[in-house]
């Protein structure tokens, strides 16, 4: 990480080569930076000056596989910055809405995409972390593009971080050759590496690099929150936006624990299942090859609790009040699971069964769990279960502990559907929100249902730009066309994103409270994970202990 540290020399070199883009001689003349990474040429597309596929450091291929970032060398001469970069290494999706289709793909992937006002001088910059289960997705999709952004004066970053077996893995061999005797994390530490680039380089795209806001959607939010509690991110950062983010259980590196193995155990599982003695025989397998033999050994990426990058579970860190302290924004949309049905309980048989089965999984807290999520419209209701187990109750803790170090934070609920995703049974769904936020309404994924042109869809798109913009200019989220929005605390405010965004107060009450002590029970057991098993694939809840006293 010290190849990435701020020295007083690279501040002084950014004094002397940033600035901002130099004034044009025609509206379409392609915009040229000159950062302390090296001299660009960019696009102007609709006014704005697009800088696309940036490298932020060396490629990790070859040695550098499975090491941390190598922040690149200051290339000469002028870089073309104008097409589009490749995807991390990543296998296919199974056909569907969050298919992407075909995508050019390779280790060497490390690059982030800057859109810009022109002649922007510290404008406020937000650093947009894609999401994809930490296996798929990349920042240069088309639905993130940053131009809407640029329109009311932000600098938009998007980034790339390796992904799968290439962004997480975990090995003994690999910790024995850190400094810090740890390894996985490698997504992460690109992810704080891009942060670091900004810091150094983003004032010659206008940018101000003392006002930087993190955010990011599904795995990208998760991301967000890894980057709150990483003390290696701290600084690089004054606020953040968690978009359906998450607060599952992760691997720690060397101890088997709340029925995870550890982290180093289960890299080496995958080794031995594709038939590698070791890391260094790993590291000689083409990328193509290796991504398609560990796509059979059911290897499913997570950040390891390393006691160095990640020091503790996510629940603990923001227990402790040891997370970054900054003004958040965290919600989640109410169709979340709509499109993940994989994360369903199975339908019960009858109403009887389902309610006796929920009496003998959660006990003393049956009664409650049964008034949020009854028998009556079974589909309805176990829907409704994973989407709060996994998406609702991390959103309201998030806002809740922030709120406890004395942060701003806001809570959002986004309940905005189109006839299309009403018609496909897809209301409100996973990363519907996306498009509204970006503004990119036009730029949806092929089997994406149709936003209609209406001025009603643009109104609330235009609304949620207003809000992410202006919370990263002041910290406050303000909209031209939407009401004022308080900060949770001490009313328990949220805004509302339906029709038209409408600013409430106690969203669910009692849910928060009863996946807490849910997730509380399970913790404090330690032989328990805690993510999104919910209803009749949910253990049976341990029985209530004294650190799981209920919240006043």
């Amino acid at each position: 990480m010290r190849g990435f540290l701020l020295s007083a020399v690279a501040v002084c070199l950014m004094c002397a080569l940033g600035g901002a883009i130099p004034v044009r001689a025609g509206e379409d003349a392609a915009p040229v930076a000159n950062p302390p990474a090296g001299k660009l040429r960019g696009v102007r597309e609709d006014g704005m000056s697009v800088f696309r596929a940036i490298p932020y450091a060396l490629p990790p291929t070859g040695a550098r596989r499975w090491r941390p970032p190598v922040a690149m060398p200051r290339w000469d001469g002028v870089r073309a910055a104008q097409q589009a970069g490749v995807a991390c290494m990543q296998p296919p999706m199974t056909p569907g809405i969050y298919d992407r289709g075909q995508m050019r793909m390779s280790e060497d992937c490390l690059t982030l995409d800057v859109t810009a006002p022109p002649n922007a001088r510290k404008a406020p910059v937000m650093v947009w972390i894609h999401g994809g289960t930490l296996i798929w997705g990349t920042g240069h999709s088309a639905i993130y593009a940053g131009r809407e952004f640029a329109r009311r004066g932000i600098v938009l970053v998007s980034i790339n971080y390796r992904l799968g077996v290439f962004g997480y893995l975990a090995h003994p061999d690999l910790s024995k050759e850190s400094a810090d005797n740890v390894s996985g994390n490698y997504g992460l530490l690109d992810q704080i590496a891009a942060l670091h680039w900004v810091r150094e380089n983003i004032a010659a795209f206008g940018g101000d690099p003392r006002k930087v806001t993190i955010f990011g959607e599904s795995a990208g939010a998760l991301s967000t929150e890894y980057l709150l509690a990483s003390p290696p991110a701290r600084g690089l950062f004054d606020k953040a936006i968690v978009q359906s983010g998450y607060l599952f259980t992760m691997p720690e590196l060397r101890t088997a624990r709340y029925e995870e193995q550890s982290a180093e155990a289960i890299g080496a599982d995958v080794a031995r299942k594709i038939g590698a003695n070791g890391i260094a025989a790993m590291r000689a397998i083409d990328a193509e090859s290796l991504l398609r033999k560990v796509s059979t050994t059911g290897y499913l990426p997570y950040g390891t609790i390393d006691g160095k990058i990640l020091p503790r579970q996510l629940v603990d860190t923001f227990d402790r009040g040891e997370q970054a302290r900054v003004p958040l924004i965290a919600g989640y949309n109410s169709g979340e699971v709509r499109t993940l049905r994989f994360l369903l309980a199975p339908l019960p048989i009858s109403a009887e069964a389902y309610v006796d089965d929920i009496r003998r999984r959660y006990g003393d807290l049956a009664d409650s769990y049964l008034k949020f999520y009854p028998a009556r419209e079974a589909d309805e209701t176990r829907l409704a279960a994973a989407r709060d187990v996994v998406f609702g109750w991390a959103a309201e803790r998030l806002v809740r502990k922030q709120a406890a170090v004395g942060q701003p934070s806001y809570l959002y609920y986004f309940d905005h559907s189109t006839p299309s995703q009403i018609a496909a049974n897809m209301a409100a769904f996973h990363a519907s929100e996306v498009p509204f936020v970006f503004g990119t309404l036009r730029s949806t994924p092929p089997e994406w249902p149709a936003i209609p042109d209406t001025a009603g869809e643009r109104d609330i798109s235009a609304a949620m730009l207003d809000y992410w913009s202006s919370f990263a200019r002041s910290g406050r989220p303000v909209a031209a066309r939407g009401p004022a929005w308080e900060s949770f605390a001490p009313g328990h405010a949220y805004m509302h994103f339906a029709g038209v965004p409408n600013l409430l107060r106690r969203l669910m009450p009692g849910m928060y409270e009863l996946h807490e002590q849910v997730m509380c029970r399970r913790k404090a057991s330690g032989a328990q994970t805690w993510n999104w098993r919910a209803g009749s694939i949910a253990p049976v809840l341990p029985k209530p202990s004294a650190p799981c006293a209920p919240e006043p």
